[in-house]
């Protein structure tokens, strides 16, 4: 059984959590062409070369899907904004059925209670934009930031937080050094400099919030435990190394205007010209952290000894799995809670995304998902541990409302609290919405 509302302190929030090329349906309502767009239609990237451009309807459905949010009795719905929806070439004239999309999306949640919290990219970068370079280009943190003012000149009078980029490991590292994601490079120098480029990008836009009178302004990392494979030393190395790359580099940067050493061993030659001295902007104060937390992984050293850096190589591990081969590792969220205030002091923390792709569900009926309850209920348990321990803990919300394109791997993962069939759009809740709706129901 999942922990009540009541369990927690009176002002702790609940949430759901999903993004905009996910779910809209990219095809309709104006939006411009994406890298993800190109990324799908190359051979081999995607599974199916399926894309975004249908996704789960969200564009027609947005009232319905809002009304799920309310029946569960969620205070939170986090949602993105697309850069290519609002503005098709990435710069100049706006869209206007953009804009007003996200206007009464924003409405809508406020007048069903929910509070809206914004980010405002969730890796659909405008293909006219990745044919200049992408996140390799420094003139990127200029174009997000005159996003950020027409976005926000629109919508951030009203939104509950916001916060700029989702999880810069996976725009940076994920997509051009381990080409997995959309631009799908593998190239230390474009890695180096999309690294340094995306936090460039979330200051300037978070200045142009502050400028624009917006508070409640924060950061959302994604973080995966790093273990060693064994007690050697070349095994421990490794596993901080990767620690390094995935979790400190972007969270230092942003609060302490530094860089993991390990890092810097293999980057450094490839950053930037000047680098340092973007920090003052990078730096720009913000309100609350956000935590993304779905696994570990296991490390050691790459077999050639005279591998590259970072020379290490991901082990198997032997815990049980989720559908995306990613073991379920709740002590991962109880380290990074405690771990996060000493960059972050004692500013929030949210668990922006937390939850499962199922496989009970995937093999009998698709409502039925036991295994979401009981990954829920256990991460769950562990920020109740840490609220308990004295961190500043204030809000969980859960990956994700409904089942939707799941990146590379297409529709077949499904994360969703609603199950979506592709074919028809039709949203039928699961098990495990039913049960956080249950937790959730004030007394």
């Amino acid at each position: 059984m999942l922990p009540h509302r009541s369990d927690f302190p009176d002002n702790f929030l609940f949430g759901a959590a999903t993004s905009a090329y996910q779910i809209e349906g990219h095809a309709k309502g104006g939006a411009g062409r994406t890298h993800w767009d190109d990324f799908a239609a190359t051979p081999g990237n995607v599974a199916g070369a399926e894309n975004g451009s249908v996704a789960c309807g969200h564009l027609d459905r947005w009232a319905e899907d809002l009304d799920l949010v309310r029946d569960a009795g969620f205070d939170v719905y986090r949602f993105s904004t697309s850069w290519a929806r609002v503005l098709p070439e990435g710069r100049g004239t706006p869209n206007t059925e953009g804009l007003d999309f996200y206007d009464k999306l924003v409405d809508g949640m406020l007048e069903r209670g929910i509070k809206p919290a914004a980010t405002l990219y969730h890796w659909e970068l405008p293909a006219p934009l990745a044919d200049l370079g992408g996140w390799r280009n420094r003139d990127i943190a200029g174009w997000f930031a005159d996003f950020t003012e027409i976005i926000m000149s629109r919508i951030g009078d009203r939104v509950w937080s916001a916060a700029p980029i989702n999880e810069p490991w996976c725009v940076s590292w994920l997509s051009h050094f381990e080409g997995h994601h959309a631009p799908g490079l593998r190239d230390i120098r474009a890695t180096a400099r999309a690294m340094h480029h995306v936090l460039l990008a979330h200051g300037r836009a978070t200045e142009v919030m502050r400028g624009l009178g917006m508070s409640n302004l924060g950061a959302v990392c994604n973080m995966e435990y790093a273990t060693p494979v064994d007690d050697s030393l070349a095994a421990q190395k490794a596993a901080t190394v990767q620690d390094a790359i995935y979790n400190r580099f972007f969270l230092s940067g942003i609060t302490k205007g530094t860089y993991p050493t390990e890092v810097l061993e293999g980057i450094e030659p490839h950053l930037p010209a000047g680098w340092q001295d973007d920090f003052a902007t990078i730096t720009t104060p913000i309100d609350w952290i956000g935590v993304n937390y779905y696994t570990r992984k296991i490390y050691g050293p790459a077999d050639e000894p005279s591998a590259p850096w970072p020379a290490t190589r991901e082990h198997d591990g032997p815990l049980p799995k989720t559908a995306m081969g990613w073991e379920i590792y709740p002590n991962g969220l109880a380290h990074f809670l405690q771990m996060v205030p000493d960059y972050t002091g004692d500013l929030p923390i949210y668990v922006t995304e937390n939850g499962m792709a199922g496989l009970v569900e995937r093999d009998n009926d698709p409502t039925d998902d036991p295994d979401r309850i009981a990954y829920l209920r256990d991460h769950i348990h562990v920020v109740q541990a840490a609220i308990a321990n004295g961190m500043p803990v204030k809000g969980y919300f859960t990956w994700s409302l409904l089942d939707n394109y799941e990146w590379a791997l297409g529709y077949a993962p499904r994360f969703g609290l609603v199950h979506v069939d592709f074919e028809t759009l039709n949203r039928t809740p699961k098990a495990s919405y039913d049960a956080l709706r249950k937790a959730l129901t004030r007394p």
